[in-house]
């Protein structure tokens, strides 16, 4: 894959939930609905319209479409504030509530740390924090734009690139629950690609390259 060929923002999310996903979503092109995907389109629906207002001295831009050359990134942000001074706030919008376990909250941060970097080319102004606003707490959680969270960003799109590169799905997550949460999971699999990773033999026949 060539480096600069742009990686969507969303890629970055389904990664870090599952490089699986990912690479059914991404890869192979396939995707299904199930509630919690419905949810989560019911919720975007809010703020899919792109447009804009002034809201207690921001101006508040819906739908934008953001970039970064860098590292290739493309997508659209949910919702950014505009401060006065032309500093960008962005807020994604997740179904759901804001107390989510650790591992999936990561997620989260991650692609919204993608789109304060892009959000920062763009603006040559420093991003520090962002936020995610869930819809059925319809609450804010704050994330802080931290370095460890930067780095992330920019070794998961190089292992989204080297995927790409070698043409195959990668493994599913090792969270069974994760598993039952995705609507891709009849066409995923994961228990079968289990037992066969577990099995030298079995899986010999199935990837001649083990």
């Amino acid at each position: 894959m060539d480096p600069l060929d742009p990686v969507p923002i969303s890629a970055l999310q389904h990664w870090a939930y599952c490089p699986r996903q990912y690479g059914l979503i991404h890869i192979e092109q396939v995707f299904e609905d199930n509630l919690h995907t419905l949810r989560g389109q019911a919720v975007h629906a809010q703020v899919d319209q792109p447009g804009f207002e002034f809201r207690q001295g921001l101006r508040v831009e819906r739908a934008l479409p953001i970039w970064n050359d860098e590292l290739g990134l493309l997508g659209k942000a949910d919702v950014v504030e505009f401060e006065a001074d032309g500093t960008p706030y962005p807020v994604e919008y997740k179904h759901g509530s804001r107390h989510k376990a650790a591992a999936i909250a990561r997620c989260d941060d991650l692609q919204l740390a993608a789109q304060a970097l892009c959000l920062e080319e763009m603006t040559q102004r420093n991003v520090a924090e962002g936020a995610l606003f869930y819809a059925s707490s319809k609450r804010r959680r704050v994330v802080a734009i931290a370095a460890a969270l930067r780095d992330e960003v920019r070794s998961t799109v190089m292992a989204i690139r080297s995927a790409q590169q070698q043409g195959r799905l990668p493994p599913p997550t090792a969270d069974e629950r994760r598993c039952r949460a995705c609507s891709l999971h009849e066409r995923c699999q994961p228990e079968v690609l289990r037992q066969l990773a577990a099995n030298d033999e079995l899986q010999k026949l199935f990837d001649p390259d083990a």
